[in-house]
């Protein structure tokens, strides 16, 4: 049901739009801001507006490698910390709250967040993730102190490694029992998910996000290539091996997902079978998971009031139900995976191996958000020739570094949901559509044309030509209008709050002060668009005055 609209999206927006931002980035040999300054001056907006997205994420964006440092930290003892409840204090059982969900989830929630039962309860700062955050800053700023040569060379390592813990990951993965279940529930297309909007924004996203469309990274790093590198066949092949890293890690995910959720339904027919068999006294062995349907229907019959008294305890497994429980995001970086380890053979060395993974891909991200902040600041002639670039960065990192504490307070998850969630994906669609409208109607497609045959000697074919004219803005602008249309229908924005005290996320809705901070994520970089534009006119006429 995702597959197909991730592979129509991949090729009516992905590669035009990667190919797009690739040439005009080495064309202009500048940063965001920069280069659409070059194409119009009415579009300065664009640039710091993909600047406004950067430092958004990356505010945000380096608490998920604090949260990878936390639990590689704690993957080097045995057992893992996550691995069984821990006991109460006069250690006469466990916990309360553990007891309530799943061991996992409460070193996740408590033991990691410490999470405050609700937005408005924001308490204090925790400093095992404040260290944590400034440790992954401190890694951040050493990757790019000495300018893109260096970040050029640590992508190499934090790309690489990754697919080889990844293949490791794959091996073990499809030796496990169930992952055949996973893989039958990923690739089993689900018709009816089509039609959903949602499915289209999600496909979408992970392709903006997976591939850095909009926030001005690509122009960044194009700006350094040789004007004559061949940015058409890069876009093709970065293109295609991202979809198929994404598949491929899809794979490992759903084999794993499947062990997990196989494990669950077995542990659920396991606890029923011996409950009714102790509750009835039936001989071991009478009752097995192929049977446990027919005995429940025959003990009903048989012994209806004591059947009766034992209903609200019996569950009713479904191994469909544990696999269509799926988790996004952090849910399931930190809970699925951590759960699904500590049930392999030596978990020590896959959880080390796989959050030393997620540290990688975190880091890699981190530096090319940076990049796509530092390019056009280290591009003003205004700046540079008071501060030395090192200096630049440190001061980029450091103020990243003091806003990031807001998210490692009790209440920092809920907040990282707000900027997960609102500060980028709206904004990067509204990018991306100036930018394909800006080059194909304000700079020309036509003169477009003669600058890539002037840089890579052909010119674009008709595919690249239809899709930036024509298919993906318009595209962009249906994504746009199902996305507004989402959130008007929702009404009162909601957000998922952990409550301690029945151990489960419960639904609760945005308090006023928090949907104003939404309202100005959105607005922030926006508005810098039509401001930019604004701003541009206003100065011609006060010169032409």
């Amino acid at each position: 049901g995702f597959l197909i609209p991730y592979l129509i999206m991949l090729i009516a927006e992905g590669m035009p739009l990667l190919y797009l931002e690739l040439a005009v980035g080495q064309r202009m040999r500048q940063g965001s801001i920069g280069a659409w300054k070059i194409i119009s001056p009415y579009l300065c907006g664009v640039g710091v507006a993909s600047v406004v997205v950067s430092f958004f994420l990356s505010m945000y964006y380096n608490v998920i490698n604090a949260w990878a440092f936390w639990y590689l930290f704690h993957s080097f003892q045995d057992p893992l910390p996550w691995a069984t409840c821990p006991l109460n204090s006069n250690r006469t059982g466990y916990e309360e709250e553990c007891e309530k969900t799943s061991s996992t989830q409460y070193f996740w929630y408590r033991q990691t967040l410490n999470i405050s039962p609700s937005l408005e309860a924001s308490g204090s700062v925790q400093w095992e993730q404040a260290l944590c955050l400034t440790l992954a800053w401190l890694v951040v700023y050493l990757c790019i102190l000495r300018g893109t040569a260096s970040t050029g060379k640590v992508v190499y390592v934090t790309a690489s490694l990754p697919y080889c813990v990844l293949l490791i990951y794959l091996i073990r993965g499809l030796t496990l029992h169930g992952a055949v279940n996973g893989l039958v529930y990923m690739f089993t297309p689900k018709l009816e998910q089509l039609s959903n909007p949602k499915t289209w924004i999600s496909a979408a996203t992970q392709i903006f996000f997976s591939l850095g469309l909009g926030f001005g990274s690509l122009i960044a790093f194009a700006s350094y290539n040789e004007p004559s590198n061949n940015c058409q066949r890069h876009a093709i092949i970065v293109s295609l091996i991202n979809s198929t890293t994404s598949i491929f890690a899809s794979i490992v995910t759903f084999s794993i997902y499947g062990f997990k959720a196989t494990f669950n339904y077995e542990s659920c027919i396991n606890k029923v079978i011996l409950l009714l068999l102790n509750a009835f006294d039936l001989e071991e062995g009478s009752l097995t998971a192929d049977n446990l349907n027919e005995m429940k229907d025959y003990l009903m019959a048989t012994y209806p009031q004591e059947y009766a008294q034992l209903a609200p305890q019996i569950k009713n497994c479904s191994l469909e139900a544990e696999l269509d429980t799926a988790v996004q995001g952090t849910g399931l970086a930190f809970i699925v995976y951590s759960e699904a380890i500590k049930n392999m053979e030596v978990p020590q060395l896959y959880s080390v191996l796989y959050f030393f993974m997620l540290l990688m891909l975190g880091i890699g991200s981190m530096l090319g958000n940076t990049a796509a902040i530092l390019t056009p600041l280290t591009d003003s002639k205004v700046i540079t020739s008071r501060f030395p670039k090192e200096v630049i960065s440190g001061v980029v990192c450091f103020m990243n570094c003091i806003i990031g504490l807001i998210f490692t307070m009790e209440a920092g998850n809920y907040w990282f949901d707000i900027f997960n969630d609102y500060a980028a994906t709206l904004s990067l669609l509204l990018i991306v559509l100036v930018e394909t409208i800006a080059v194909c109607y304000i700079y020309g497609i036509r003169r477009f044309e003669k600058d890539l045959y002037t840089m890579i000697g052909r010119k674009p074919n008709l595919y690249w030509k239809i899709m930036w004219a024509f298919v993906s803005p318009l595209l962009i602008i249906s994504l746009f209008i199902f996305y507004l249309t989402d959130y008007i229908l929702t009404g009162t924005l909601q957000y998922q709050a952990w409550d301690a005290t029945q151990g489960q996320l419960v639904t609760k809705d945005y308090p006023g002060y928090a949907l104003a901070v939404i309202g100005l994520l959105v607005a922030a970089s926006t508005m810098c668009i039509p401001l930019g534009a604004l701003m541009t006119f206003i100065r011609k006429r006060l010169k032409r005055e």
